[in-house]
């Protein structure tokens, strides 16, 4: 919501500066989101008449105006827009001037033709974000009249207003608070209520009390309908809301002023009695908006013979409206329950100034209140003449419950020494009264514009805003709590979080609601009694077929190398309990192209093998299982003979279908069994000796398997041996250079000695004995 300042002023004095009250707004819980400057307060920026107008000789564009500055002699402007007349006031820029853009304006030639000046929009004076042709003042504007007195300087305040504060989307709410927090008087613009006239069913009739406790309707005869006041529609833009006509802009101008939404109808247009009813499912309404929608029997309708003419806290009717012709008008002023309101609102979507306000609750007191107001401003600025009466059906709700609050209470809950004078105090700054004074607690009676204070510990919330958070200690209230099973297991989920994306893989979060075409494996699963549509009718069985949505999604934006991962909980069935699960998947380049040429390929098994043995801190084994559609090829992964999760790739027929065109990796591990058989990193110091590397060339027959090899290895125990790496894989199916049944590897064994440097020939030795090794239990050969 905007703010006006110089509308603020109408109801509290504020003499300090800006920064001041934004400080101020923000200790009384007000959030400033930005400050924006506005107005014409620039000089030689006057109101000019255009006398003659025509055609520039040399452009087609232009056109060649004379105007009258209130000078004695008229000036000549050639001027670019096509939206004027002869006869209209329109802003002049004298030379001199400086432009909000920071354009100076001089006497110059425009396509040959002297210009003396320059006549301006709305959008270069910033008096608009966007306006096409000429300012139009209006007709009444003295010539020569500087155009800072019709657009006086204002500083607009965007605040941001909690749902629980309604009093706050309004100036004189919003006011009200600033004279609680500074001490200022708070002042409201007096207003006559007229007597009031209980409704019978020829006039008014409410058939839902419950959704419309009160309602209220005056009739103001003898209106002239037109457009409003410099004033008027000024302050509305301001707000952020366009002018209409003026009775339109009256309501408006209150709703901004007191909070209190009204609404104008044309009596002419409404038939009979005014009946506030729900509406009948199928009715169709149209709406000020243009648009058209059909209300249920859950619609709270404002109504006449012929059907509806509003919807109740929402949107007038498009056939009832105000217009240039209307000469009389109904200005309705009602209380209706919020809910109501919000449910229309939102299943129409019919969002508007007035069901912001019903959404949170208005002041019932204001509802008489601000229809005086109106009809008070209606009567001055559209010669109306508003009925002696006003007709009234219901009543309001009954005011808030008073409150009691505790001295002793308010001093243990804040932790400040608070005195009993301080506390009467704040509170009776913000519109409180007593009700009952005992000897440590006082009852307080609640204003209506505060029906959020419904316990103790809301004023004594209160007493904290006005007297200052700075005046609260700071200090520790409880002893932090021993570490539990609950943090372990944050503390781990976290630290895989880290490790994935220190790998290069990316979190994602998917719905564990899901349809039954993206159900996983042949588990049961558990089917929502009331979902909210088929594609949210199951709980899922794994996070895979969320992952590979999210994956598809990427191929399609043109993504060249995708690596995403998700911990969630699975659901299943038949064991009826919850698994914390870490699914991820992987496809694309592994080593991007660039300019240095560096040789790009695929991401492959190898690598999402990779990632479950960087997050798996011990030895595993794999068990390839038999690979069911939508698979190629799949496996199960153990630790110490506990299953862990299943590595599998997509079958290139699936992927496919995912516009995928290189290999899709997946993989899904239990995060419960990973977290058991995971122990904390071990830190060595970094050797101060050199490593001594030595390859072995191996030719083995063609299944088995690099991990039998390095296994082997890794038995004899060599004292110095590091590290193992294979680099290299060679087979000859045709059988020239290596028989078609047999393989070759390469493989790297690095040697390191702490405390020394290793020799050639130590080195050597462990070499032999390695490949005697290999020979005696693999039966495997060696190339030289």
């Amino acid at each position: 919501m905007n703010i006006s300042l110089n509308w603020l002023r109408d109801f509290v004095d504020w003499n300090g500066s800006v920064e001041e009250l934004d400080a101020l707004l923000t200790r009384t819980g007000i959030k400033v989101e930005s400050i924006t400057k506005k107005g014409a307060d620039f000089p030689k920026i006057v109101v000019a008449k255009i006398l003659e107008s025509e055609q520039h000789p040399n452009a087609d564009r232009l056109s060649v105006c004379r105007v009258d500055d209130g000078s004695e002699q008229p000036r000549q402007i050639v001027c670019g827009a096509k939206n004027y007349k002869p006869g209209d006031k329109v802003p002049l820029a004298l030379p001199g001037a400086i432009l909000p853009r920071g354009l100076k304006i001089k006497v110059g030639k425009l396509r040959g033709v002297e210009s003396e000046g320059m006549l301006c929009s709305a959008r270069e004076l910033d008096l608009a974000e966007d306006a096409e042709g000429l300012l139009i003042l209006p007709k009444e504007c003295t010539v020569g009249r500087p155009l800072s007195e019709l657009y006086p300087a204002d500083t607009l305040l965007e605040v941001e207003v909690t749902p629980n504060r309604p009093d706050w989307l309004s100036h004189s709410g919003v006011a009200r608070e600033v004279a609680a927090f500074s001490g200022n008087a708070f002042r409201l613009n007096p207003v006559h209520l007229p007597d009031v006239e209980m409704a019978h069913e020829h006039m008014v009739s409410v058939q839902a009390p419950a959704l419309c406790p009160l309602y209220s309707v005056r009739r103001i005869k003898s209106v002239k309908v037109g457009p409003s006041p410099q004033w008027l529609s000024g302050r509305l833009a301001a707000a952020g809301l366009r002018s209409v006509n003026n009775v339109v802009d009256i309501t408006n101008y209150v709703m901004l002023e007191l909070g209190q939404p009204l609404h104008a109808f044309d009596a002419g247009k409404v038939h009979g009695a005014i009946i506030v009813r729900l509406a009948h499912d199928g009715e169709k309404f149209a709406a000020l908006d243009g648009s058209e929608c059909l209300l249920s029997a859950e619609d709270l309708a404002i109504a006449d013979a012929d059907g509806p003419v509003g919807l109740a806290g929402v949107m007038g009717g498009e056939g009832s409206g105000v217009t240039e012709a209307t000469t009389e008008v109904l200005v309705e002023s009602a209380f209706f329950e919020p809910s109501s309101v919000r449910r229309s609102a939102r299943f129409h979507n019919l969002q508007s100034e007035s069901s912001y306000r019903f959404e949170r609750g208005v002041d019932p007191s204001g509802v008489l209140v601000a229809s005086a107001r109106a009809t008070s401003l209606i009567e001055e600025l559209a010669g109306g003449r508003g009925d002696e009466t006003v007709v009234v059906a219901g009543a309001p709700p009954l005011p808030p419950a008073p409150v009691s609050l505790r001295i002793s209470r308010c001093r243990s809950l804040l932790g400040a020494d608070v005195s009993a004078s301080e506390v009467r105090d704040a509170l009776l700054r913000l519109g409180l009264a007593q009700a009952v004074v005992g000897e440590d607690a006082v009852e307080w009676k609640i204003p209506n514009h505060r029906r959020d204070l419904a316990r103790e510990v809301d004023l004594i919330e209160e007493v904290a805003r006005v007297i200052g958070i700075d005046r609260i200690p700071s200090r520790i209230m409880v002893t932090p709590a021993a570490p539990d099973e609950a943090d372990e297991i944050y503390d781990f989920q976290t630290s895989v979080r880290q490790q994935l994306l220190a790998l290069g893989l990316s979190e994602a979060r998917t719905s564990a609601l899901v349809s039954e075409r993206k159900l996983w494996r042949d588990e049961k699963p558990l089917h929502l009694r009331n979902p909210l549509g088929e594609d949210h009718a199951f709980l899922r069985t794994s996070l895979i077929p969320g992952l590979i949505e999210a994956l598809e999604r990427n191929i399609r934006h043109g993504a060249r190398s995708i690596g995403l991962y998700e911990i969630g909980r699975t659901f299943h069935a038949e064991s009826s309990e919850e698994q914390e699960m870490l699914a991820f998947t992987i496809y694309g380049d592994a080593v991007p192209k660039s300019w240095r040429g560096d040789k790009a390929r695929d991401l492959d098994w190898h690598d999402a093998k990779g990632i479950v043995e960087a997050l798996a801190p011990v030895s595993l084994d794999w068990n390839r299982n038999h690979a069911r559609p939508p698979l190629a090829l799949s496996a199960d992964f153990l630790a110490r003979g506990r299953p862990i999760g299943t590595l599998a790739q997509l079958a290139p027929t699936v992927a496919r279908t995912l516009d995928a065109v290189k290999p899709v990796l997946i993989g899904e591990i239990a995060l419960e069994v990973l977290r058991t058989i995971r122990r904390p990193s071990a830190f060595q110091d970094i050797p101060k000796f050199p490593a001594v590397v030595r390859d072995i060339a191996v030719v083995c027959p063609i299944a088995l398997t690099y991990g039998d090899i390095e296994r082997e290895l890794l038995e004899t125990r060599e004292e110095f041996l590091e590290r193992i790496e294979p680099f290299d894989i060679y087979v000859d199916p045709w059988g020239q250079k290596l028989p078609a049944d047999r393989k070759s590897l390469a493989i790297s064994l690095t040697f390191r000695a702490q405390g020394r440097t290793l020799s050639n020939e130590e080195v050597n030795t462990a070499c032999d004995r390695l490949r005697q090794q290999l020979k005696a239990r693999l039966a495997v050969d060696f190339r030289e």
